[in-house]
């Protein structure tokens, strides 16, 4: 049976806020890897090369609205750490603990960049980073 599950903006909100911003905490970090993603977080890295670590701000983002995160600024990585090809990226506690995987591209993934070529010392940013609930 299809569902028909409906679910309020406030809800939506509070889920957003919990699932990311409390999760990641204070100074997260977003990695960027080259290499097959892993099945979710919990599941340990494998044969992946971090190619850029960026820096999100104190507080990941402000509380959501109208059921999206919308993250606050984000850090360039003036020199990135290795050259490869972008395949994913992790939201990181700024202990280095991941919560959040997506897909990298530059259309349609979880996180678009202008190119995912990244080159050892280039600089790699992200302008901006948005979240949205389903339902």
């Amino acid at each position: 049976m299809a569902s028909n599950l409906k679910v309020a903006a406030t809800a939506k909100n509070a889920g957003l806020d919990a699932k990311y911003t409390t999760a990641i905490g204070t100074s997260g970090l977003l990695r960027i890897y080259s290499g097959t993603q892993p099945t979710n977080p919990d599941t340990a890295l494998s044969g992946n090369t971090v190619l850029a670590e960026l820096a999100l701000s104190s507080t990941f983002a402000a509380g959501a609205s109208g059921g999206v995160l919308t993250a606050n600024s984000i850090t360039s990585d003036t020199s990135a750490d290795n050259t490869g090809t972008a395949t994913f990226f992790s939201l990181l506690t700024s202990g280095g603990t991941r919560k959040v995987d997506g897909s990298v591209g530059t259309s349609g993934a979880d996180l678009n960049l202008n190119t995912t070529s990244i080159v050892s010392g280039a600089q790699v940013s992200v302008s901006s980073l948005t979240i949205t609930s389903g339902n």
